[in-house]
This record gives C-alpha cells, structure tokens and sequence, in this order.
C-alpha cells in the first residue's frame, strides 16, 4: 500500500482518538485520569501482543541493549512521555474547542516542529533540506489556525489558552515522531517502539496522577457508557505503530502533512456528526480547515511525486 495513504489513515486515527478521550474526559469530569486510562488501556493491548509475538520481546530487549550500551541516548526515550503529556492536552481541550479547532492548531504545531526536527536529522531517514515550498507549508498551516480561532476568541466563546497549549502539544507530537523513528531503528519492529511509548505515557500520567489527587483531586468510578470511550488507547496503538514506520521511509514534515489530509476529514466529520457539548462548526472553522488542506498540498505533492520518479527502476 502506498506510504501517502497509510499517512493519511494515521490521521484519520488522530481525530478518532481525540474524540474518544474527550469523550471520556467528559464522563470522568477528571482530564488526568482519564488520559491514564486511554494510555494504560493501550499499554494492557500492548502487553498482550508482546507475550504472543516474540518479535516484539526481541525488539524490546534491543531497545535495552541499544540504551545500555549508548547507540540509543537515554533522552531519546522521552517520545513516550511527549505522548502521555499530549493525551493529557486531548482530554483537557477537545470538551472545550471541539476535535476540528484541536486539528488544525495541532498541525501547525506539528508542521513548526516538522521542519527543525527534519533539518537537524534526527528523524530515521536522515536530514531533508528546508526548501521555500516546505516553509510556506508551515506558513499556511499558521495562517489557518488564526482564521480557524479569530471569530471565536473575539467573540470570546474560547480562551486562547486551550489554543496556546494545543499548540504546544503538537510541537511535541512532531518531535515524538522524529524520536519514534529512531528507536524504531534500534528496535526493528513498530510495536516494541510502540510499547516503550505507552510504557513512558503510562508512567508520566501516573505520576501526574498522584499529584493531582494529592492536592485533592478525586478519582471517580469508572463509567459504563457510551461504550467507545475506552477505545482511544488501542487507537494510540495502531497510531503510533504505523507513524514509527512510516516516518522513517519519507521524514517527518512529509508524513505530517499527508496525516493532515485524513485528520482534517475526520475531524470535520466528528465535530459535525458527534460534536462535544457546546462545540459548533463554525464557517471560520471550516474555512481553516481548508486552507490547512491547501498548505498539505503545497508541502506534499511534489515531494510525493519526487519520491515515486526516484523509486521507479531503470529500463
């Protein structure tokens, strides 16, 4: 299958989880808790898979003997809590702006962070050049977050500190992606990257946890409906899986800007059949969506057609 539509897919799968852990945000009443529970239900998936396949035992215990020896730097291991944090921000801000807004703020967050992390290299695939194309990209995905937010913060329905920290969140996934496709070297299967990721998340939220009831804090019972908001963990799992491998084979800038495409699609489409409370799709809203679409087209297409004439063997 083609790496631009697995990219896609990906995105689709963002949108999806963002909209099942603010859905269980809402039914805790409690953000922190219930980014432990979607990240800790995935880390239970992951768990299961790695006692049946001993492919991922394997690429574990290379990752320990990658650490152990320093051809892994021990910072490198922080993709799993840029995770766990950015679960934290889901369930914190998607009852508040609503999956769509969280989208398009995130992709510009990513796409600032796509290119630095791209530059420097420390992506699997090795250093990609910033080009004028790729800069105005990322320019566009900045001008659709302030078209997508301008109505509403003026009017005062939103706060831009939701925006502010959303921004921030997907500044790190962009980061976590780059780091996930090194560790995947090291590993050589997705799902041992994908394990030490939830490992990492699981571990942060825990403590952040702790803290959070010791300054009083309840933790509530669980919730036993709607029946899908326990999903986002095995979500995350297949997100992070498929991105760890993708990212390596076309860079990080070019995965996150055809991941934008299924995204915008699926948040679009959740916002306006499953909408959180008081969260409406607004005409400015969906004018950013479009033109975050436009800035994955400019980013992505001649990139995309590059790699294919590069792929295509000599006659």
């Amino acid at each position: 299958m083609r790496l631009d539509l697995l990219a896609a897919l990906s995105g689709i799968l963002i949108a999806a989880q963002s909209r099942v852990n603010g859905g269980l945000s809402t039914a805790l009443g409690n953000s922190t808790e219930a980014a432990v529970y979607s990240f800790s239900s995935g880390f239970l998936v992951l768990n299961i898979i790695a006692l049946a396949n001993p492919k991922v035992r394997h690429g574990i215990r290379r990752i320990i003997q990658g650490v152990k020896s320093g051809a892994l730097p021990v910072w490198r291991l922080s993709a799993g809590i840029m995770g766990g944090i950015f679960v934290a921000i889901q369930t914190f801000t998607v009852p508040i702006i609503g999956v769509a807004l969280l989208s398009v703020v995130m992709i510009a967050g990513q796409t600032l962070a796509s290119l630095i992390v791209d530059q420097i290299g420390i992506t699997g695939g090795g250093k990609q050049p910033i080009t004028m194309r790729r800069v105005l990209a990322a320019l566009i995905t900045i001008i659709a977050v302030l078209v997508a937010v301008w109505e509403e913060i003026q009017l005062a329905n939103i706060s831009p500190i939701p925006v502010v920290v959303v921004f921030v969140g997907g500044f790190m996934i962009g980061v976590q992606r780059a780091l996930n496709g090194q560790i995947n070297d090291i590993s050589g299967q997705s799902f041992s990257t994908t394990w030490l990721n939830f490992f990492m998340g699981t571990s942060t939220l825990l403590i952040l946890l702790i803290i959070n009831t010791a300054r009083g804090n309840e933790i509530v019972g669980l919730p036993t409906s709607p029946w899908w908001i326990y999903w986002g963990g095995t979500i995350g799992v297949l997100y992070i899986a498929s991105s760890s491998v993708i990212v390596a084979k076309i860079g990080v800038l070019s995965f996150t800007l055809f991941a934008t495409g299924g995204q915008l699609i699926g948040s679009l489409i959740f916002d306006l059949f499953a909408p959180p409370e008081n969260v409406k799709v607004g005409t400015n809203l969906v004018v950013g969506i479009l033109i975050t679409y436009i800035g994955v087209l400019v980013g992505g297409l001649r990139k995309q057609g590059s790699m294919r004439t590069k792929s295509a063997p000599n006659n």
